[in-house]
């Protein structure tokens, strides 16, 4: 496999997505500005102006028409990405503000929802909030149909879970959460000895939602039971794990630890394990 090298942003990378079909990478990075790009061959596409502050992460629709990215200079925003097919510059549909940091965003299935996560920043405690998303940006709100609150530290990840009706988080707490997208009430925690203990750092989905990895600064990536947040298998590194996936065609997850190899300079290792922990 020959390897791409995407050039374009000056800052360093803080997140990265494909669209639906593998044919589209989105980046985020402390440089303020998202960038599209062309996954088979690495060229650009296009760019996203706006944001004022470190981008922290993205999602993009399930036809890849829009993107939404969440950013420290408490706003997120709502993108016409089918535009890039004409410009180079996508245009901007619609901002949400918080008086905080938005950290974590991602689309419901249908992308008729989202759910944004805040930072605990100043008087504010984090929160991850579900924003309904309009077909036509002039209906667009900023008005929230559900705030979750009741997590100390921030929540580094919310994704949804099975038909919608669950939202996951994970965070500074080393706690998992489920929680009821109607009332939002807690419906399940991870259990304190079996669970995280430092700070979660990331968390994926595997294709049908049956089960999701989470990696942590404890030095152990986990596999959890997405109904029951029943632990299926730990994964344990030799360092702080920064970064993790499942790959939706292989019996791979995905691990980036954070360490100090001669030569390198912050995260360093990407590891491939299957299933039953061989590497």
């Amino acid at each position: 496999m020959r390897p791409i090298l995407m050039k374009g942003h000056e800052r360093p990378l803080t997140f990265l997505r494909y669209n639906r079909d593998g044919d589209l990478l989105f980046s985020c990075a402390k440089d303020h500005t998202p960038n599209v790009w062309f996954a088979d061959n690495g060229d650009r596409l296009g760019t996203y102006s706006g944001h004022n502050g470190a981008v922290w992460s993205c999602d993009v629709s399930r036809d890849s028409t829009r993107l939404i990215t969440g950013s420290a200079d408490q706003t997120a925003k709502l993108w016409d990405t089918a535009k890039l097919w004409d410009v180079q510059t996508g245009r901007e549909l619609f901002t949400f503000r918080f008086d905080a940091p938005a950290r974590s965003v991602e689309f419901a299935i249908g992308d008729g929802l989202a759910v944004i996560t805040t930072d605990n920043f100043m008087e504010n405690v984090p929160t991850a909030q579900v924003k309904r998303i309009a077909e036509d940006p002039d209906d667009q709100s900023e008005e929230s149909l559900l705030v979750i609150t009741g997590i100390k530290g921030r929540i580094n990840r919310a994704v949804w879970g099975p038909l919608n009706r669950t939202i996951i988080t994970a965070g500074e707490d080393a706690t998992i959460r489920i929680w009821d997208t109607e009332t939002g009430q807690c419906l399940k925690e991870s259990d304190k000895e079996q669970g995280h203990q430092k700070t979660i750092t990331s968390l994926s989905k595997s294709a049908d939602w049956s089960h999701f990895l989470t990696g942590s600064l404890d030095k152990s990536a986990k596999l959890w039971d997405t109904r029951t947040l029943t632990l299926i298998k730990t994964y344990v590194t030799e360092r702080p794990v920064n970064a993790v996936d499942i790959s939706p065609l292989l019996d791979h997850i995905l691990q980036e630890e954070i360490g100090g190899v001669k030569g390198h300079f912050g995260p360093i290792n990407a590891l491939a394990f299957n299933p039953d922990g061989r590497r």
